[in-house]
Formats: C-alpha cells, structure tokens, sequence
C-alpha cells in the first residue's frame, strides 16, 4: 500500500469517539488524569524564573585600557569608575537627607529592652536631634573643619547615629574608639586624632577614659557626654582631673538653645578616621572621605540594582560593630532608601530573639555567624533520616541556584527550610557576608536553605570596606566576585611566593574612588599601603578566574622562611586545617632556624566528642586536650586535608599541641575582627612551641 492510501483510509476520531472512550476509563484512572493536569496546571503558573545577571556571567570583569595586569568591572561604560549613584547624593549628609524625603519622615532608628516590641524614632526627630547635639558643640568653641576630630565610644544603638550625624552636619569628623582595642589603645587614638570630646554610652566606658585622664596619659581629653544615666561620685571623680561629664540630653538641650544653620560638608572632606586594630603595634587611622563612603555604597547599588530595589519598607539589624566599616556602609545603603534600622538589645546572645522580633528584611553578616547556622542546622538532623533529606533538600535548592534562581517558597523550604528562615524573622531578603573569607560548603548551603540573594564581598577599612562583590545571578562559591564600579582591581607579582601577574596571581592592589586618604599622622606606613600611582597594597594574594572574578589564595604579609629557604604563608595552611571536624581555630607557626612547622590547636567543643567516640575515644574534653594518641589522631587528619589540598611536604605541621581555651578578642589573641595576632600567639604559647620543637628535632 502506498503511503498515500494510507494517510487517506486513516479515519481521524470524532469528539463523539473520544467522549465514548472516556467513558470506559476507570474511575481511579480520570482522577489521576485530572490530578496530574491539576499539578501540570499548578506547576506552569508558579514555576520559578531566573532572575536575568546585570552582565554576561563568563565575562564579569574586563582589561583596563594602558594596564595589561588591571581589571574593572563589565556594568562600567567606560575605564571612568564611578563616584555617586545619586545625583543628589554626594556626601553622608546627602544620604541622610535623601532618606528624610524618601521615606516621608517614616520610621528610622529602633531599639528595644528586654522582652519589647521596638520603639522607634522618626527621620525628622534623628535630623533634629543631630542638628542640636552639633549646634552644641559648635557653641563650645568646636570648629566646622574637617580637622575638628569627635570620638564615639560606644555600642550600636540610636544614639551612636545622632552623634555622628551631627559630626557630618557641621563638617566635624567622626572617630569611633572600642572598648576591644584595649586602654591602651585607646590612649594612643585619643593623643594622635587630639580629640578633647567623647561620646560614651556607659558609665564603666567613662570611668575607662577618666582612669587615663588621672595617670596624665590623656590631658588632650577635656569633656565626656554620657547616653546613660550616672550618679555624683563620677562627676566628683571627673571634677577632680579637669573633665567635664555631661549627659547627652543635657548636650541637646543646649544645642536646642542655640540652634545653628547646618554647614554640610563637600564630597573631598574628611568624614571618619577609622582606626584599624592591626596584628603587630599601635592602631592606625584610616582617613576616610565622604567621596571615598558614598562611592562605596554607591557601588553595591550599581551592582545589585536589576535584581533588588531598596524601600522604606525595608529594616536592617544592626548588631555588627559601628566602629568598623562594613556595618558603617551597610548604614548608609539603607538610610539612603528611607528604610529603618533595629538595633539588637546590645548581648548577641539575645540575638536570634531581636531578630524573631524585629523581622529584618536587610541582614549582613560574619563568617563566623555563619559558620555557627550552618553547624546548628546539621546538629539538629541527628539520625541518618534527617540527614539524608537535609542533604537531599539542599541539593535540589543549589540546582535552582546554579540556574539563577533564588526562592523561599519551593516544596523543600515548606517542609525542610521553612524553620532555619522563621528562625531568622521569615522575611530577610538580603543578605550579605564580608570581613573574612567564608568556606565554599558553608555559603552555597545557606545560600539554598536561606533562599534570599545572599552576597559575598571583599575589602577593607584603607578601600572604605568593599573593593569586590558578587554579581547577581551568579550564586557559585569559592570567589569574592569581580571589581566594584567604583575601583579597578590589579595583581602585582610577589616573586618570594611563585605569583606572577602575568600568570594571573599576585598581590591584589586596588585604585578608584573608594581608596583613603592614607594613615593619620603616619607617612611611613601611608607610603607602604599606597604606592606613588595611587594603587592600594592589600597584602592579600588573588588569582584570577576565567570567567572574571576574584578568587584570594593567600596572604602576603605573614610569609616567613624556614631553614632550607622555603617561603611559608601559614594562613593559608591554617585555613586548611581548620576544616577538620573536631577543630575549631588552628595557630601555624615556624622558624628560619628550624626545617619544620608545628601548630597549636584549639578542639571545637561541639563536635569534638561525637568526632572521638568515632575514632574510639570515649573521654571528656579536658582529657581529650591531654590525650597523646587523640592527639595523633587529629594530626592524621590535617596530613590528609593538607594533601587533598595540594600542600607541599614541608607546608605541613609536624607536631602540633592541644590547647583547651579558644584564641578571643579578650585574651588578647585576636583582633576586633577576629584575626589572629600572630606576634601575641607566638609569646603567649612560646612553651609549648620549645617543647614541640625539642621533642621533633632532626
């Protein structure tokens, strides 16, 4: 039969032959149909979108004309970077009047004591207040110059923003001291930025200032405004040593008396000198312009802008310190758009109950917060069950990721996620992690149980805070993102190491309109940071990726030599190690006399025991701490990490000690940002250091 003949005896059935076919199905069988229809139908019209990326992901950062080693960011028209995203937004007074506007004086700065709602003061009444508080100053002989230095030693809360507004108002310049620095530094901060006033919140902070006053360490220091209540013995006290104590509303009232006509500041003023804590001797002080901070922000605006839109009615928490940057330009993004601050109740413990309250939509945060969420979550999945759908749920959530799509509302979130987000307020949209770097594993996790855009940056005080960030719609890990428009990015060949710029590694230096003005009073270490071309020396180590981003592979500033000349970068290696399970915080050091490394270590209290009784150790964790063979056992397992890592033979500990207390700000073992002060750790475990070498010696 021909195939014409067949087409033409084929009969095409009726709607009659299909009705009567329908009829013979089984009842079970059209309920299927129409259930699976109901769900085809369901699926089409909810079906998740990728967000579309501001810019061809595979190509996120481009070559600088003239400079064959610098890149810059793909949203820039041209080389030019940029300096502002508003036009009528040029300095950090601009963007508190802007928020004024935008938000029709809505709410704006919240606090709450225990057990609460948050009470919440006005834009207007912030403006007010700020004004008061600056007219006061100026009328105790206080200059309108950007040379006229204003300290603030405090915790977050609403009175920390008034007093720097006021700074701002009046072309006066803030400079933010913290009770972690230590007496002593504070003492030098004080003399250096010859500061007469300071803000305090506390009594006990007063009485830290005044101790200083009476040793004649401070005499430069002639006045302290108290936001706290205080009793007559600390104003005998302070009478007695020449300083005037003086509470805040007393400070406003008089202003209120004596209003001034603001005198804003113009965008190459001095804004903040934000004293950097440092590893090794005194603090220095960033000098900090309102160009270098609005640029900033500006350009996270820039980067974010086709994915997120900022409103009135978005809240931010701020619980991260106001004495460093980041939480500082966060501050800014946000007073921009007319949205609210909450600050938290002053404890992190108490935390997770601000934010239960609060209910965020604007949430940054620390690596060390996250990595804190993420061993919380796999605590709670406690039998292989839980463990399998947990790890099953965020599978499923990171394909989603990796097609560009970002959601909370996915059969995983109702019926695994839906507590980690609750626990968090139920309605953060933005997320953003900065200050230290952040394993891939922990970030693409959170990323898919958070489901809300969640960036990564990476900078520093001396570029403002920021210098690179993530690009939305490209929710991958393991990178900090590509050049902000507001700087170029460059790597230097640092030959010691083995990185050369022209193999795509190198000291990553930065250039734009968010690099400071160099170091208060510090020529000498201005001049190390800054090169004569304007370029920033970070002390970090980068690598380019293929598709334009930055990946940071070491750190140059800690490298030492041992005795056969090999150069060592231990943070690198320590980064490593500290991805053993039963570690919490490891400390590499070596010697140029000595042909080996050796390592203290610090076992994780909340995980260690499950760790130990798998590898036979039944003990409490004191004795794991003195236990030789548990000992062995933890170092067998860093050998390993190190080798899957790439380490070469000699970049690995040989020994190493257990030691029972973490490395804190407290002890005097780590900075205010959490680093390790490598000079501090050395002395401090110079014994068990002798003795790891003694009993290893070749």
């Amino acid at each position: 039969m021909q195939a014409h003949e067949l087409f033409r005896n084929l009969r095409i059935p009726e709607l009659g032959d299909v009705r009567e076919y329908v009829r013979t199905l089984p009842t079970n069988t059209l309920m299927g149909f129409g259930a699976f229809a109901a769900l085809t139908t369901y699926w089409y019209a909810t079906r998740p979108k990728a967000l579309k990326a501001p810019c061809d992901l595979a190509m996120q950062s481009v070559q600088v004309q003239g400079d064959e080693h610098a890149r810059r960011s793909t949203l820039l028209d041209s080389d030019e970077v940029m300096t502002y995203y508003y036009d009528d937004v040029r300095t950090i007074y601009d963007i508190f009047q802007r928020g004024i506007k935008v938000s029709n004086n809505g709410p704006c700065l919240g606090h709450r004591k225990p057990n609460q709602p948050y009470e919440w003061i006005s834009y207007q009444e912030v403006s007010d207040r700020a004004e008061f508080v600056g007219s006061a100053l100026l009328h105790r002989g206080f200059k309108r110059s950007s040379e006229q230095f204003v300290g603030i030693f405090a915790q977050n809360r609403p009175e920390w923003v008034i007093a720097e507004l006021a700074c701002y108002t009046y072309s006066m310049v803030s400079v933010p001291l913290y009770d972690t620095l230590g007496a002593e530094a504070i003492t030098y901060i004080i003399n250096k930025g010859d500061i007469s006033l300071v803000f305090c919140d506390v009594p006990e902070k007063a009485k830290l200032l005044l101790s200083n006053v009476e040793k004649g360490e401070t005499p430069v220091l002639k006045t302290i405004v108290l936001m706290e209540p205080f009793d007559d013995d600390l104003v005998e006290r302070s009478k007695k040593c020449g300083v005037e104590l003086i509470s805040l509303k007393e400070i406003e009232d008089a202003g209120k008396a004596n209003r001034e006509k603001p005198k804003p500041p113009k965008p190459e003023d001095l804004a903040v000198v934000c004293f950097t804590s440092g590893t090794t001797g005194n603090p220095k002080g960033a000098m900090l312009t309102h160009k270098n901070i609005v640029s900033n922000s500006g350009a996270f605006l820039k980067v974010t802008e086709s994915m997120i839109t900022l409103n009135s009615s978005d809240i931010h928490i701020s619980y991260l310190p106001l004495a460093h940057m980041f939480e500082r330009l966060v501050q800014c993004v946000v007073l921009c758009h007319g949205a609210r601050i909450g600050f938290f109740q002053g404890d992190i413990r108490l935390l997770m109950d601000d934010l239960q309250v609060l209910q965020p939509t604007i949430f940054p945060v620390v690596p060390r917060l996250l990595n804190r969420m993420f061993d919380r979550i796999f605590g709670q999945a406690n039998t292989p069950m839980k463990r399998w759908m947990l790890d099953f749920a965020s599978k499923r959530k990171e394909a989603e990721l990796r097609s560009g799509i970002i959601r909370n509302n996915s059969f995983w979130d109702k019926i695994i996620f839906h507590k980690v987000q609750a626990s968090l307020g139920g309605k953060v949209r933005l997320m953003i992690t900065g200050a230290a770097p952040v394993s891939p594993t922990v970030l693409t996790f959170l990323r898919a149980a958070l489901g809300c855009q969640f960036y990564e940056g990476y900078g520093q005080t001396e570029c403002t805070a920021g210098c690179s960030l993530t690009i939305p719609g490209d929710w991958t890990a393991g990178h900090v993102g590509a050049p902000m428009p507001c700087n170029h990015l460059k790597l230097v060949d640092v030959e010691e190491m083995n990185y050369f710029a022209a193999n795509g590694e190198g000291e990553v230096c930065v250039k734009g309109s968010n690099v400071f003005q160099g170091y208060l009073k510090d020529e000498e270490k201005t001049t190390e940071a800054l090169d004569k071309d304007g370029w920033l020396h970070t002390g970090d180590v980068g690598k380019w990726l293929p598709n334009g981003t930055l990946k940071i592979i070491d750190r140059k500033k800690h490298i030492f030599k041992l005795a056969q000349g090999e150069y060592i970068a231990p943070e690198r290696i320590e980064n490593i190690y500290t991805r053993s399970e039963p570690v919490v915080q490891v400390f590499v050091h070596g010697e140029s006399l000595q042909a080996f490394l050796v390592g203290i270590v610090v076992l994780d209290p909340d995980n260690v025991l499950k760790w130990a009784k798998k590898k036979k150790f039944d003990c409490s964790y004191e004795d794991l701490c003195k236990n030789k063979d548990f000992k062995n056992v933890v170092l067998e397992d860093f050998l390993r990490l190190g080798k899957e890592a790439g380490l070469k033979t000699f970049e690995q500990v040989k020994d190493i000690a257990l030691y029972p207390e973490m490395f804190s700000i407290e002890n005097g073992l780590l900075t205010p940002t959490m680093k390790a002060k490598r000079p501090e750790l050395r002395k401090f475990f110079k014994s068990q250091i002798d003795e790891l070498y003694a009993n290893n010696h070749l």
